[in-house]
């Protein structure tokens, strides 16, 4: 009987362990299921967070590569416009020629000119030398008769570069540009900083946003012009002081080829002289000789261009004084610089006057020659050395 009761007794007691043990099992099962889905989600997220990765790096090489092609796009509009600009100028040019050769026929050639056309055309050109002589100061009168010396003021940096003062009534400072490609001008207080021998660590640095290409700067009024390296025939304005770009122009025509044989670095050489800033360049369509342009300082524009007869063949550098360019030619080996081709826009001067002009005591070549008309005198760079010439000057005829 006693059994029998404990029999009862253990019974539901077992039942309620097997219950509870049955729930526990039932717990575990269902923990493990969650932790499985959280692993689950874990991984799903994961996997969304690399693709999402994926996409902004994808982004951002797309909008990288947008911008390049936009910069380019705009690059090539204001390349295809000044070209669009310089085709009209000489189809102009070419009108106007053909006018004036018609005008000039043979009456032969059964062509009657009227009287009154003829006059007109005359009236023209003669307005147009008028104006030329006003622009260019006609003042200006005297011409290149010799090179009296030289004298090698410091030797630094490499082949390649130009240095140049500021031909303004109060600048003294020398600027050092090394290099045919760079980003960096130096400025030195005057000539006797510049000679001393720890010369870069007196020097003024002054960056630029946009480095130069070739040895064809001048500094004027200020401000630093030169050649945008990667570009075909921009011009920039950049302002010494405030170290800012001014303003920038498209020069028609340039580019292409070297403005000089022998100094294949430079595609646009600027210059100075009593009249102001002018660019020269050489261009395949008038057979390789080099172009003059004269331009505006203020308006950076385009106020005349002429096609010269001198050559850039065998050319090295060029520089311009009272209205003349002078075009220096060496041989490609290096041998004495001469003068053998000089240009006067107003017609004072052929391209014959004073041929033979050699550069005294010095055998070699010259990346840059620059004319500063306040001193009168070539501030040239010749493999490594900074040289400044002493000029002879006489009366034009």
């Amino acid at each position: 009987m006693v059994a029998l009761q404990v029999h009862f007794l253990l019974v539901p007691s077992l039942m309620s362990i097997l219950g509870a043990a049955q729930y526990v099992m039932q717990d575990a099962a269902l923990l493990s299921y969650i932790d499985q889905r959280f692993l689950s989600l874990e991984r799903r997220l994961e996997k969304c967070s690399q693709d999402l990765l994926e996409y902004v790096d994808e982004f951002r090489e797309l909008s990288k590569a947008a911008l390049a092609r936009l910069a380019r796009l705009s690059t090539d509009k204001a390349e295809l416009k000044g070209e669009v600009e310089n085709l009209l100028t000489r189809v102009e040019r070419a009108q106007r020629d053909i006018d004036y050769f018609g005008s000039l026929t043979d009456s032969n050639a059964c062509v009657e000119v009227h009287e009154d056309l003829l006059t007109q055309q005359l009236l023209e050109e003669a307005e147009e030398k008028k104006r030329l002589k006003l622009m260019l100061n006609a003042s200006c009168d005297h011409m290149l008769a010799g090179i009296r010396s030289l004298k090698v003021v410091k030797k630094t940096g490499g082949k390649h570069g130009s240095w140049m003062k500021d031909p303004g009534k109060k600048h003294a400072k020398i600027y050092l540009l090394s290099g045919s490609v760079n980003n960096v001008v130096l400025e030195f207080a005057n000539i006797m900083a510049f000679m001393e021998n720890n010369q870069t660590v007196k020097a003024r640095r002054v960056p630029l946003p946009v480095p130069w290409e070739g040895t064809g700067h001048v500094i004027y009024q200020g401000f630093l012009f030169y050649h945008r390296h990667g570009s075909l025939n921009e011009i920039v304005k950049f302002h010494l002081q405030r170290r800012s770009v001014a303003d920038q122009m498209l020069l028609p025509g340039a580019g292409r080829i070297p403005a000089y044989q022998l100094s294949p670095q430079t595609k646009i050489d600027l210059a100075l002289d009593e009249q102001g800033l002018w660019a020269l360049h050489a261009e395949p369509g008038t057979g390789g000789n080099i172009v003059l342009t004269k331009i505006n300082p203020v308006a950076m524009a385009v106020e005349h261009s002429w096609d010269t007869p001198c050559s850039s063949r065998d050319a090295e550098a060029a520089f311009m004084a009272c209205n003349t360019l002078h075009v220096v030619y060496n041989s490609p080996s290096g041998g004495s610089s001469r003068i053998q081709c000089v240009y006067d826009v107003l017609g004072a001067l052929n391209a014959h006057t004073n041929p033979g002009l050699h550069f005294p005591k010095r055998q070699g070549g010259h990346s840059s020659v620059h004319y500063n008309p306040k001193e009168k005198q070539l501030f040239a760079w010749g493999d490594g050395s900074q040289i400044i010439y002493k000029l002879h000057t006489e009366k034009k005829f």
